[in-house]
């Protein structure tokens, strides 16, 4: 039986990890920290649960599939909640858009805002739809070691309609006048690591994710996902040792030899590093077996980092949905200061998610469980003095705009930013959301899933193919597990 260790539990981690337990291999996954889940973790205090990463669960069908593959369903581990409507989008005091979920009902709020918008928002929604199913079929699904992996008839006729040269900008500003729809539709890609205008057209696939194929919620909260990952795993017989950071990386003769921890060295047959890419390549690697120096990482867009809170309220807040967009100041500007003259933001965008709002059970009777985020410039200085200065500008914000006091009501708070990126994640820069899907960085075009250099190395997640996000890290830990089988098998 082949051995491979698996560095780090994240989406992408854990989907390797099952893929190749399935297919007869004995897996270990290595762990940094003391729990498992990357930067889906949790933590729990005075009756608040609190999902430390992701809080947006978007194309259902890729965990569906996920847990098919091994007989399983969704269902089995967690329930799934359609929020409606998905979220609000706040541009003042008394200008709030509710997007609602039927699909109907959106067409008439786009019209409502734009009179005869909702025939454009037709045409811009099917044009989406064709780029998600080809994106989903034919495009993540490849490792991208090689541009000739695109040189199919099928991808080459649909270079075209996906609008890989156009910006997604200006795709939106040729169908929709009005400002706020602009920025509705822009939104998405916020996180993907670049301004609208530089990037692709093609990732308005994710404007159809959101508004056709809606906004869901595992009920417990996120962190039920990973504990239905983790189940899959072990079923398998992956092994998971915690608190075992990984140190080093032993080479010898173009092969990975063993793996040095914390907690000792480990042998395995292949090594599937789930962990920040960069950190492996130029933390763990002797440098002569790099792909990449160092010049090359520098010159990587990357997506945002984020400035987070998480409070724990005595109160019920009134005036908020689950999930809500506080967009009352200049979109583009905030933007520029994340891609573009990179600096703490002067007048910031930020999300607002209360998932009591949903979920009764991840907060005490009558309070709430609220969860800030401020996309953030990555690599820009952090420390306690910004932390508190923005979180005032935030909380005022919230005060102003739905008279929630939120400062009056903390009976818990922890802040998070760049600096706890890079400690407990080693994350590039700080970064939260992985590599920029620009056009330069699409495709075959990001680092590669194998190590040119040693044979039994693979990379996989947020900063390789497909790219950032929980659903395509699901599908990264699936298609590197998928190339390791392939080679096995040759």
């Amino acid at each position: 039986m082949k051995t491979v260790g698996v560095i780090g539990s994240g989406f992408s981690g854990l989907a390797a990890a099952s893929s190749l337990a399935a297919s007869g291999f004995k897996v270990t996954v290595l762990e940094k920290n003391e729990t498992l889940g990357g930067r889906a973790r949790k933590f729990e205090s005075d009756g608040y649960i609190f999902d430390m990463g992701p809080s947006w669960y978007w194309m259902p069908e890729v965990f569906e599939n996920f847990f098919n593959k091994f007989g399983k369903k969704t269902s089995d581990y967690y329930k799934l909640i359609r929020l409606d409507p998905s979220y609000d989008v706040i541009f003042g005091a008394d200008d709030i858009v509710s997007m609602p979920a039927d699909y109907k009902e959106l067409k008439a709020l786009f019209d409502n805002i734009e009179p005869g918008s909702s025939q454009n928002l037709d045409k811009f929604l099917h044009e989406a739809e064709y780029k998600y199913k080809v994106g989903m079929e034919e495009f993540v699904w490849k490792p991208g070691q090689s541009i000739m992996e695109f040189v199919d008839i099928r991808v080459v006729k649909s270079l075209f309609r996906l609008q890989m040269l156009t910006s997604i900008a200006t795709q939106i500003d040729k169908l929709f006048k009005n400002e706020k729809l602009r920025n509705i539709l822009k939104f998405p890609v916020l996180f993907l690591g670049a301004t609208p205008e530089n990037t692709p057209a093609l990732y308005s696939l994710m404007n159809y994710a959101d508004l056709r194929l809606g906004t869901w919620y595992p009920m417990g909260g996120m962190y039920k996902v990973i504990e239905g990952f983790v189940s899959v795993a072990k079923e398998l017989g992956v092994d998971f040792i915690t608190n075992a950071e990984v140190t080093k990386l032993n080479v010898t003769d173009g092969k990975v030899t063993d793996v040095q921890t914390e907690k000792g060295s480990y042998s395995f047959d292949f090594v599937v590093a789930s962990a920040d890419y960069h950190h492996v390549e130029q933390s763990l690697l002797p440098e002569q077996y790099r792909t990449y120096d160092k010049k090359y990482w520098e010159s990587r867009t990357m997506a945002p980092s984020s400035l987070l809170f998480y409070l724990g309220l005595n109160t019920r807040l009134k005036g908020l949905k689950h999930h809500n967009l506080f967009f009352d100041k200049d979109f583009a500007l905030h933007a520029k200061e994340i891609y573009t003259d990179p600096k703490w933001p002067t007048d910031p965008l930020f999300y607002v998610s209360c998932p009591t709002m949903t979920d009764d059970f991840i907060a005490p009777r009558g309070c709430e469980n609220v969860f800030l985020l401020m996309p953030l410039a990555p690599g820009v200085r952090d420390n306690e003095v910004l932390r508190a200065q923005y979180f005032d500008i935030i909380c005022d914000r919230i005060k102003f705009i739905t008279g929630n006091e939120i400062r009056d009501h903390i009976v818990f708070k922890k802040s998070y930013c760049v600096s706890d990126f890079e400690s407990d994640y080693h994350a590039f820069k700080g970064n939260a959301y992985g590599l920029a899907n620009t056009l330069y960085q699409t495709a075959f075009l990001k680092p590669k899933m194998h190590n040119k250099n040693i044979s039994n190395l693979y990379y996989t997640g947020q900063l390789t193919t497909p790219g950032p996000g929980v659903p395509p890290s699901i599908i990264s830990g699936q298609v590197v597990a998928n190339e390791i089988i392939k080679l096995n098998k040759s």
